[in-house]
């Protein structure tokens, strides 16, 4: 079977890559950057994926060059097609600015690369660097404003870069390019997905042996397709689920699961109400990472004890989670990739577990759309397989703590943005806080800063897009949606209790039902509602709404409500006893990460 190989240097899309060439029809392979040139002689193709690093820094993930002489097709994304060029004896410097998010390129070179394309495509950016001087025997294909060699290529050597990432969805003719890539390499489409779901079965009782699976179900997307999909290939007697409520659920959410399952046919489900046990292992923990450990920590110890209480014996049994692949990555999960966020299934005492062979992951290779597809292909209802996306720490990384130190904000970062803002209409200024972000395939933990003004998307999109972009120290824009006075925010010290839990839970509950009641529940991918720990002149606390579109995670762009839905939560949550000021986040990711923690 012909195979394309995918050069990891720690990117957060890479294995988005592999599973959009395997959505093309070709199987494909992620090895490690530093694979030998003779390793690489049985591949049809290679692509070299982007990273974390910089192709400036002496420290940047190992290579071999020989790799660019073996006559073999090579596309370069992002950092690969910097190193690439960089490589061949062109230059590399650190851009003027930053480039995130959506851009356009005007493609200027006819190649079959872009057979198919228009002249003018919109593509997604994420990087600092820039190709400034192209490799002998190179031309430019095509230019954005704020990059001159945003593709490359050399025709008769089968050699291509992009600075642009053509894997993501945001890029809407990128399926396009990299179906163009394949027919370069002249690869055979025989992949698909009915010998995926043969190798997963297979996959899943080879790692089991003899062993029963005791799978973790929150009752989202990915957790139960999981136990769907065990049931299938183990049987119903072999596997056993367990839902913790662990006090960080949204409304009624444990009872609503259990109903839901018996009423769809899962009978080896059992619920363990473990809210207090996390609440106190919670209390006084304001740093998000912290949070995270502990959360991912104590899952395992109520996992353990759950065990025990049923009386089954531990020796006999594996323990299962619902993870995919962007929990992965995202937590640092391959050589080169930095740590954007640590997920609850990816804290040390899972690690443990791993690497001693004790967890089943059956879709940590997927993403979400993949997993949706899997689900309806495992006969589940729509309704479940399109549930809005809900992270296992669950409103634990929805309300933001702090201990009360004060958060300095740099005149100059206050100063870039306040111009950028009131250039296109607005005022602003940047907030006492900071969220995580990912850009340029790291991790950052900047300030947001909120914005008032016309409630123009377009203008707001731009706006937001041209402040993470050029002001350092900011990540992530807000738009003030309901400002009851002059924006004036006082950050407070706040922790996570059941008070303000049952503060978020209320909005939360609000922007739920809105979505239905308007119909555009299935328009928006995912909605995160966060608490904030500032406090507004009326000494009430400010919340973000974050409705989002996306695909697989990995990229998102923030969705743009219609004006009855939001009237409808205005007016509701006017309601709501000490909820203060609204924010409405108008940032995609990259910068932003789709959570603020």
């Amino acid at each position: 079977m012909d195979n394309i190989a995918i050069l990891d240097f720690g990117g957060q899309y890479t294995h988005l890559i592999a599973n959009r060439i395997r959505r093309l029809g070709v199987y494909s392979e992620i090895v490690q950057s530093d694979i030998s040139a003779s390793q690489c002689k049985r591949f049809k193709g290679i692509i070299f994926s982007g990273s974390p690093h910089s192709v400036l820094d002496a420290q940047k993930p190992g290579f071999d060059p020989n790799v660019l002489h073996l006559g073999i097709p090579v596309l370069g994304l992002c950092y690969g097609h910097q190193l690439m060029a960089q490589c061949l004896g062109g230059q590399v410097v650190a851009g003027k600015y930053r480039e995130y998010g959506i851009a356009q390129i005007n493609i200027i070179k006819q190649s079959p690369l872009f057979a198919g394309c228009d002249i003018r495509e919109q593509i997604w950016m994420s990087h600092g660097d820039a190709v400034a001087i192209l490799p002998p025997g190179f031309d430019v294909l095509g230019s954005t404003d704020g990059c001159r060699a945003a593709a490359m290529g050399n025709e008769s050597l089968r050699m291509y870069g992009l600075q642009f990432h053509p894997e993501v969805s945001d890029t809407p003719h990128g399926m396009t390019i990299l179906d163009n890539f394949i027919a370069i390499c002249e690869c055979a489409r025989e992949w698909n997905t009915q010998t995926f779901l043969r190798e997963m079965g297979n996959d899943i009782k080879k790692k089991c042996g003899a062993k029963k699976v005791f799978l973790l179900v929150s009752g989202g997307v990915d957790s139960t397709v999981a136990f769907t999909l065990l049931n299938k290939v183990l049987g119903e007697h072999n596997v056993c689920g367990l839902h913790i409520d662990n006090g960080l659920m949204r409304r009624e959410e444990s009872g609503a699961i259990l109903a839901y399952m018996k009423a769809h046919g899962f009978h080896n489900l059992h619920i363990v109400d473990a809210s207090d046990r996390f609440l106190a292992a919670l209390s006084n923990v304001a740093d998000p990472e912290q949070k995270r450990r502990i959360i991912g920590t104590v899952f395992i110890q109520v996992q353990e004890q759950a065990l025990s209480d049923l009386g089954l014996n531990p020796a006999e049994w594996i323990l299962g989670q619902g993870t995919i692949y962007p929990d992965t990555i995202e937590s640092a999960g391959t050589k080169h990739a930095e740590r954007i966020k640590t997920h609850h299934n990816r804290v040390a005492a899972v690690m443990e577990l791993l690497e001693r062979g004790e967890i089943i992951e059956p879709l940590a290779l997927l993403y979400k759309d993949e997993v949706r597809e899997l689900g309806t292909a495992l006969g589940l209802p729509e309704s479940l397989v399109w549930r809005h996306p809900f992270p296992g720490p669950g409103l634990g990384v929805r309300l933001l703590c702090s201990d009360g130190a004060e958060v300095s904000v740099d005149p100059a970062t206050s100063s870039g943005v306040l111009a950028i803002a009131r250039r296109a209409g607005y005022e602003a200024l940047v907030l006492p806080i900071r969220s995580v972000g990912v850009q340029g395939d790291g991790r950052t933990y900047a300030h947001p800063a909120l914005v008032t003004g016309p409630k123009d998307w377009n203008g707001l999109e731009a706006v937001s897009t041209e402040i993470t972009n050029k002001v350092r120290g900011v990540n992530r824009v807000v738009y003030g949606l309901h400002v009851q006075d002059a924006p004036d925010y006082r950050l407070v010290k706040a922790y996570l209790t059941k008070d303000r839990l049952e503060l978020l839970r209320s909005l939360d509950s609000i922007v739920t039902d809105a979505l239905h009641r308007f119909d555009e529940y299935r328009t928006v991918w995912q909605m995160p509602v966060v608490l904030l720990p500032l406090i507004n002149k009326q000494e009430r606390q400010c919340a973000v709404l974050r409705p989002i579109m996306s695909q697989e995670a990995m990229t998102a762009r923030f969705a743009r409500l219609k004006d009855e839905t939001l009237a409808y939560i205005l007016y509701e949550a006017k309601k709501v006893d000490g909820l203060g000021d609204l924010f409405y986040d108008v940032t995609h990711k990259p910068p932003a990460t789709i959570e603020w923690e």
